[in-house]
């Protein structure tokens, strides 16, 4: 079969006539003469091998053909009926060689230089005396020569068969250089392979008649044992008009779009699997050799064959999640407002005045204000929201903690002050409730002029944290001043919880401490919550959680403290008096 691939290798395979009737090959008339082996044919493969092993001279037959063939020795028999199949195989299939047959001719170099360069230029010559260049009669047409022997006879005469550029090959060579006109330097290796670059030629056929070769491709050698293997698909044009599918060499099917190839390990380069794109890549064409990545502001569609927009998402009035943290914050301030219409109403009763109207008022207001703060969160993220947002935030919960903090302190004042002799009685009055609640609030302004500043928040566009969504959200620019202001409110709760628990058991008609404490454990809990929570979510629901937060807090500050008083109020009436008052605190004296 190694003549085979020579042929299909060597041999144009577009030859314009009709198909030739091929006669089938008859194996005693093919072996004629003494030394020698002819097939006539258009054009001939030669062969220099060493047929007989044991003969040093010519071999002269005057038995039968038949006979003949037995004498051989077992590697010439071997020999000459792979020529003689392979021939056969070719001249009988139109598809190989259309319009050419092909033919043979074999001499015997029995292991001898002068024989083998004899047979040689009988090979190259036709003629008598084996005249050099001179043919008696029509050319041969030899398109290569075999040779066999293990010796270096084939260096000696590859020079020869060179210059008249017919290739030399030799199937048992190892480490051997030598030169070819048509592919320059060439070598076998240590194994036996032939280490050589070959161009892949196109040959088109005019309608004058001329034959011109293309390249349309390559194989070259590698540094490792693989080939390089290159096909120019531009070099191969096909009619417009072909109703046939053009022809394709693989041993598996398309990959279709949405996949992407991957070599089989061991494999040929055409034998491939198909393995799905992964998350967050596409490919949109078969075949391809690899998947990309979509754009910052696209997402694979859903059989990752084409890239489609990401949808914008924010916490948005018309979505169910932003109607519920815009209705909850719309009925507690309604509830602020009731409550603080309530006191300014009853402004002159015991349970009002007890702990210092002015603190109740601004706690009412900043809770009222906290509520209504929330729906800065609340819609798509502008320049304006997202300064506001979070300053706006801080600085109202200062002042509400900050008068929690204030009322705590008057408690526990007033019942210093009743000890006589106690220094004490001088703080008492508003002057230290507004003190206190001024000095804990001008600090959260200043962090907040600071953030605002030094790094502001601005809206900013999330593309990585939710899959197939772009989160408009506002980046709170610095995190060290974001955290720096939670982290100043909790230490303004962390007091007022402290002072309250200590206070909770002072005697006094109406002694909010135990009221401030549980408020303050509420608020405390909320937002100690808050910071692992915030940093575990992602996108809207992060202003979610804040909103959340905001309402959570700020409920339990207002139902903590005032419900108790509007009960007495509006449902005992009886127990908001003057007389009411004097008897508990007779009581506790």
């Amino acid at each position: 079969m190694l003549v085979l691939l020579l042929v299909v290798l060597l041999l144009p395979n577009n030859v314009c006539g009709t198909l030739k009737a091929k006669c089938p090959l008859n194996l005693i008339e093919d072996i004629d003469g003494p030394r020698s082996y002819y097939r006539p044919g258009d054009i001939l493969i030669g062969g220099i091998l060493c047929l007989e092993s044991n003969s040093l001279h010519p071999v002269t037959f005057q038995e039968p053909p038949l006979t003949r063939i037995k004498q051989f020795s077992h590697t010439k028999y071997m020999i000459i009926l792979s020529f003689l199949i392979a021939t056969q195989e070719i001249n009988q299939n139109p598809k190989i060689l259309p319009n050419v047959t092909l033919g043979y001719d074999i001499y015997d170099n029995y292991f001898d230089a002068r024989q083998t360069y004899d047979g040689m230029l009988d090979l190259l010559f036709l003629g008598k005396e084996n005249i050099p260049n001179y043919h008696c009669g029509g050319p041969k047409n030899l398109l290569a020569v075999l040779e066999g022997s293990e010796s270096q006879i084939p260096i000696q005469i590859s020079s020869l068969l060179g210059t008249y550029k017919i290739p030399l090959l030799h199937a048992y060579l190892r480490n051997i250089h030598f030169f070819n006109t048509s592919v320059g330097d060439a070598y076998w290796d240590a194994n036996g392979d032939i280490a050589v670059d070959f161009d892949i030629l196109k040959w088109l056929i005019f309608p004058n008649g001329s034959v011109v070769g293309v390249k349309a491709g390559s194989v070259e050698r590698q540094a490792t044992p693989d080939l390089k293997f290159t096909i120019d698909q531009d070099a191969f044009l096909f009619p417009q008009s072909l109703s046939q599918p053009l022809p394709h060499s693989r041993c598996t099917e398309s990959c279709q779009p949405g996949y992407a190839k991957k070599t089989q390990e061991g494999k040929p380069f055409c034998c491939y699997d198909c393995d799905p794109c992964p998350e967050g890549t596409i490919s949109a064409q078969e075949d391809a050799e690899h998947c990309d990545k979509c754009p910052e502001d696209q997402h694979p569609n859903k059989d990752r064959t084409q890239c489609v927009p990401k949808a914008i998402t924010f916490l948005s009035y018309e979505e169910p999640l932003g109607i519920s943290l815009a209705v909850f914050p719309l009925f507690l301030s309604l509830i602020t407002a009731l409550v603080l219409g309530l006191f300014i109403k009853f402004l002159d009763t015991p349970v009002v005045k007890a702990n210092n109207r002015d603190l109740t008022y601004i706690l009412l207001i900043s809770l009222l204000l906290s509520f209504l703060s929330c729906f800065l969160f609340i819609g798509q993220p502008r320049k304006v929201t997202c300064l506001l947002r979070q300053t706006t935030f801080s600085i109202i919960f200062s002042v509400a903690v900050s008068s929690v903090l204030a009322k705590t302190i008057t408690v526990v004042v007033a019942f210093m002050a009743t000890k006589p002799g106690n220094r004490m009685r001088k703080w008492l009055g508003k002057s230290l409730a507004n003190w206190i609640v001024i000095s804990c609030s001008i600090v959260q302004v200043v962090l907040s002029a600071l953030w605002l500043g030094i790094s502001p928040p601005f809206p900013d566009s999330d593309m990585h944290s939710q899959p197939g969504e772009i989160t408009v959200q506002c980046n709170e620019g610095s995190v060290a001043m974001f955290y720096g202001a939670l982290g100043y409110m909790g230490f303004l709760a962390a007091i007022s919880f402290t002072v309250a628990f200590l206070a909770r058991k002072l005697p006094g008609a109406f002694n909010e401490a135990k009221l401030i404490t549980f408020s303050m454990l509420v608020f405390c809990s909320v937002w100690v919550s808050f910071v692992p929570t915030y940093l575990s979510t992602k996108g809207k629901y992060m202003v979610a959680m804040q909103v959340f937060s905001i309402l959570a807090s700020s409920a339990g500050l207002l139902g903590c403290i005032f419900i108790p008083k509007c009960y007495i109020i509006i449902i005992q009436p009886n127990l908001n008096t003057k007389e009411h008052l004097m008897k508990k605190v007779n009581q506790l004296h």
